[in-house]
């Protein structure tokens, strides 16, 4: 028997799929399954951190944070206690003066705080974040509006305790719609606020809230609001990012002389994305392993067709051998 050439037996395999219509899509469909699943889940969860980094990045740069609560354990996840210790914990000016006393290095220590309120302006009212604080938050956090966009708050403003915000880009949107915001009054949490500026959309979260639907209000409006003068936390900017390992520990010395060391943290913008992505690696980890599994059913079925297939087709392997047809 003469043997036949590679575009006989390309053809001879077109045909036995061709007869099999039904059974070829259904094999084919499984791994194409599991390998699109596999791809996209691990994709996603790359996409994801990425995502996140950039939100980190556009929240300003060698940034240190002084925080209440223990944000991370010894293993260096997050811990379970940081929620009673945000509580139970709080700052005040006086430990702001005291770290800029002995932090001479650090480019900027910003005190802030964070509420939940309501903007109202006419007969439109919205959700907010109130964010407060001193008149460094603005360049430190990239929040400066932009030309035309109006300005933020100054050093002199803060001191006379000027009932001025910058509003977020969505909810300057959400309350005026066409209209210019620019020196318009609204009302948030019953206090009337002059509008100077409209910060540039950003997306993302901030404790919590939309960062495009936050406003940032002085510091002293902040404790107006809040009905008290605590301090949530603390912003130190290094200079350079060299600098950032000095100022964490000189912070964390200093915090020691009044606080329990598990009442507060000191952490940098590197440890916490290093905490999301240890969990968002586990996380993709864990979802591509669920679709691995569409994966190895998919395999499966193509060992399963095969068999019936060749089992199908013994008489026809049989006769060929009969007539001189070999494996090879």
């Amino acid at each position: 028997m003469l043997k036949p050439t590679f575009s006989e037996l390309i053809k001879t395999s077109i045909r036995s799929i061709l007869r099999n219509k039904g059974r070829t899509i259904l094999t084919s469909l499984g791994i194409i399954i599991g390998v699109t699943s596999v791809i996209l889940l691990t994709a996603i969860g790359n996409g994801l951190k990425l995502y996140i980094a950039n939100q980190f990045e556009s929240l300003g740069s060698n940034l240190i944070y002084v925080m209440p609560g223990k944000m991370f354990s010894e293993s260096g996840g997050f811990s379970s206690s940081s929620g009673a210790g945000f509580l139970s914990t709080s700052f005040d000016q006086k430990d702001v003066q005291k770290l800029k006393r002995n932090l001479k290095e650090a480019g900027a220590i910003i005190p802030a705080i964070e509420l939940s309120g309501k903007a109202k302006y006419r007969n439109r009212e919205e959700e907010i974040t109130i964010v407060a604080a001193s008149y460094e938050y603005g360049k430190v956090s990239n929040t400066t509006p932009k030309e035309g966009k109006g300005t933020w708050f100054t050093k002199e403003g803060e001191s006379k305790n000027a009932s001025v915000a910058v509003l977020g880009s969505q909810i300057a949107e959400e309350l005026f719609k066409n209209e210019n915001p620019l020196n318009k009054t609204i009302i948030v949490n019953s206090k009337n606020i002059k509008v100077i500026g409209v910060a540039e959309k950003k997306g993302g979260s901030i404790g919590g809230g939309h960062i495009d639907k936050a406003i940032y209000v002085p510091l002293q409006t902040g404790f107006d609001f809040a009905g008290n003068t605590k301090i949530q936390s603390i912003l130190i900017q290094a200079k350079s990012k060299d600098q950032i390992e000095d100022l964490k520990k000189e912070a964390e010395k200093i915090m020691l002389e009044k606080f329990d060391k598990d009442s507060f943290s000191v952490i940098d913008q590197s440890q916490i994305l290093s905490s999301i992505n240890a969990v968002l690696g586990t996380l993709t980890i864990a979802l591509s392993g669920i679709a691995a599994i569409s994966l190895l059913v998919g395999g499966i079925g193509i060992m399963n067709i095969m068999l019936v297939t060749v089992t199908e087709r013994t008489r026809e392997i049989g006769l060929r051998k009969a007539v001189g047809a070999t494996p090879n």
